[in-house]
């Protein structure tokens, strides 16, 4: 669902577009790549009668969008007919159209259906689709920088901007050709890029994980790449220099309301001195010296907790201001680029950009129809044992396994891993079960739909039968039955642990259209206008006729697994394999619902991820720890929710203003 949301962002901000008055001599095709594997095409066209159409196709593990799209331009470039057919990406019938006629703009989706009188001498404004092809931000593109001041309204909220960026030269088989980079602002949290032709026309776009280029061309997207980077390092560094602040003389935070991750109690009163990154002193106020010159906070009896963990994130740039604004100081890369990911962490971990400290995942899959998007496909014991080598030499600190992976090379990769020190999880390959991978020597399982497969019929869980069949069938599970309790037995005794991100499957099982995603629903007045509106399109699994009381029960079911984990000694991951920061807010407070007490969902959080990961230098508040602090007005230790107010966060003794963080972001601060 990570991936989900990067490819929804993709599709709006990378596509084709043209002169509205200079037909097309033919379809112009473009490759759609994942990781740097092709995965699909767009071809767009221009028809006889004047208007466009772009066709968008990808796969994705069995997923992926199948949208055609036909609009007119009017004024200005701006759309007056628009109309997307075809499914999205979780295979959901897509049906959407919009239209101008007599001063006033109508609109109609699964989610939306409203309408917008369009004041006359107002300037045009641009309806966003909610599905179709890339082509949409194209033309947008070419709107923007052909209107005053470079800035549009948008329908049905918000506005956008576009500014012209660098230029650069590329080559491909012989030919040459000037680009120019452009970003677009009030789509999402940051701006995004894109490169167009002299002309106009879209070449290319991509965002770390997807790209899109012109076909013939894909050789030049090293050199493009580099070169959104290096603007994007520019403003990651201009943020980092005037949000984050570094007291010369110390810090001391007073009168808080200390939990201690070790106990899961709370200390009122209490102050805790900061000298450098680490801890100097912890005591009850008026017992410990303050050095002269220090910072002083006063909390006035607002909680201070380590700094959270994120044990389940696919990290981009916007992540590391998402993470700390939410009070997420260290996370866990379960799946990236590896250059995009060493130039993140060198960013963060320099101070030239904002962002938490990470702990990396090296991932690996097998080669076939639903490989997962990575470079690192293997087939054979050399290739497996040759990239944990690789990975280890990086610094990484663990192997993911994902559904591909012939279930035959699982001991040898767990062998090596182990032998380097290194812990084994991932995904249940096709055809096993969850209790057979642990035989095998796994350390711990990310989601806790395969703990449900355990006891189905095995479905192929390459594909998406892997959410349908928990959906449609976790329910049936009675989880005091002996062969659940022997099992969750037989996973305390191999010290096995779960990272369950159950708010991927509250959002896959209950989200619908119209209504803000579960997740969000706290949130979503704070969201930049677009991205509230995102959040309300509907990003779950179709639900067949009849099924909607069973994917409701199916999603307690999870819940009810995690309890279960809980009761039976089993360590729990709080991950979210998801929006950073907001949904791991909400993954914490899935836990509590669950049943398991407030503070001991705290301590999962922070000392129990620091134990897990073994990076025992943070996780709690105690002198000689690494100064990694968040202060949330409230006390979420009896209030989980509170967890969300977040005023302040500390890492390694920096501080950074929540509010400040969101407000860079578009976000509206919590508190």
């Amino acid at each position: 669902m990570r991936t989900y949301a990067l490819l929804a962002l993709s599709a709006l901000l990378a596509a084709p577009a043209h002169t509205a008055d200079r037909p097309a001599p033919g379809p112009i095709r473009y490759t759609f790549l994942l990781s740097g594997k092709t995965a699909g095409m767009e071809t767009v066209e221009h028809e006889p009668d004047g208007s466009w159409q772009a066709h968008f196709v990808f796969a994705d593990r069995g997923r992926g969008p199948d949208e055609t799209m036909r609009w007119k331009l009017g004024p200005g470039g701006v759309p007056v007919q628009l109309e997307v057919t075809g499914h999205d990406y979780l295979k959901n019938p897509v049906a959407e159209r919009f239209a101008v006629v007599d001063g006033k703009a109508s609109w109609k989706s699964s989610a939306e259906d409203a309408s917008a009188p369009l004041p006359p001498g107002s300037a045009p404004a641009f309806y966003i689709p909610l599905e179709g092809a890339p082509e949409a931000s194209a033309v947008l593109a070419r709107a923007l920088l052909a209107a005053p001041g470079g800035r549009l309204p948008l329908l049905p909220v918000g506005e956008a901007s576009a500014e012209r960026l660098g230029t650069a030269v590329v080559q491909a088989g012989g030919r040459s050709r000037t680009v120019q980079e452009v970003a677009i602002s009030g789509l999402g949290f940051s701006p995004s890029a894109l490169w167009l032709d002299p002309d106009g026309t879209f070449f290319a776009a991509s965002d770390g994980w997807s790209t899109t280029v012109r076909e013939g061309w894909e050789g030049a997207m090293p050199q493009l790449v580099a070169a959104q980077q290096a603007a994007e390092e520019k403003r990651a560094g201009a943020l980092a220099a005037r949000l984050a602040h570094r007291p010369e003389k110390g810090l001391a935070i007073t009168g808080a309301r200390l939990f201690d991750s070790a106990t899961g109690e709370s200390r009122p009163g209490t102050t805790v001195v900061v000298a450098g990154d680490r801890i100097q002193a912890v005591g009850p106020d008026g017992s410990v010296a303050i050095p002269p010159g220090a910072e002083v906070v006063d909390a006035k009896g607002k909680a201070l907790l380590p700094g959270l963990w994120d044990l389940h994130t696919h990290l981009t740039p916007n992540d590391g201001l998402l993470n700390l604004a939410a009070g997420v100081t260290t996370v866990r890369d379960m799946a990236n680029d590896i250059d995009l990911l060493r130039s993140l962490v060198e960013r963060w971990d320099s101070g030239r950009a904002i962002g938490p400290r990470v702990i990396r995942a090296g991932f690996m899959d097998g080669p076939g129809p639903y490989a997962g998007p990575t470079k690192v496909l293997v087939s054979t014991r050399a290739e497996a044992e040759a990239w944990i080598d690789r990975y280890k030499r990086l610094g990484y600190e663990q192997i993911k396994v994902y559904s591909s992976m012939d279930p035959k090379l699982v001991p040898a990769i767990v062998a090596k891993a182990h032998g380097l020190g290194l812990r084994v999880s991932g995904h249940i390959p096709a055809f096993m079960t969850a209790e057979q991978a642990v035989r095998e020597g796994y350390d711990e399982i990310q989601h806790v739909n395969f703990l449900f497969l355990n006891f189905l019929p095995v479905p192929d869980t390459r594909t998406p039968a892997r959410f349908t069949e928990v959906a449609q069938h976790a329910a049936e599970l009675d989880l005091s039955s002996e062969k659940v309790r022997s099992f969750l037995h037989f996973l305390k005794e191999r010290n096995v642990a779960v990272d369950p991100t159950v708010n991927v499957f509250e959002e896959m099982f209950l989200a619908r259209p119209g209504q803000v995603t579960p997740a969000l629903v706290e949130v979503a007045d704070r969201l930049p206008p677009q991205v509230r509106r995102g959040a309300s399109a509907g990003a779950g699994l179709p639900v067949p006729p009849g099924m909607e009381g069973r994917y409701r029960d199916s999603e307690k079911a999870l819940l009810a697994m995690v309890k279960a984990l809980y009761d039976n000694g089993i360590t729990i991951e709080a991950g979210t394999d998801a929006l950073c920061g907001f949904y791991l807010h909400r993954e914490l407070e899935l836990y509590v619902e669950a049943g398991i007490p407030a503070p001991k969902v705290l301590q999962i959080a922070t000392s129990g991820a620091a134990r897990v990961t073994r990076h025992e230098d943070r996780g709690v508040i105690a002198p000689g720890k690494l100064a990694d602090l968040v202060l949330v007005d409230g006390d979420p230790a009896t209030r989980i929710a509170d967890i969300r107010r977040v005023v302040l966060t500390v890492k390694g003794g920096t501080m950074y203003d929540a509010g400040e963080l969101y407000r860079a972001l578009g976000v509206k601060p919590a508190v």
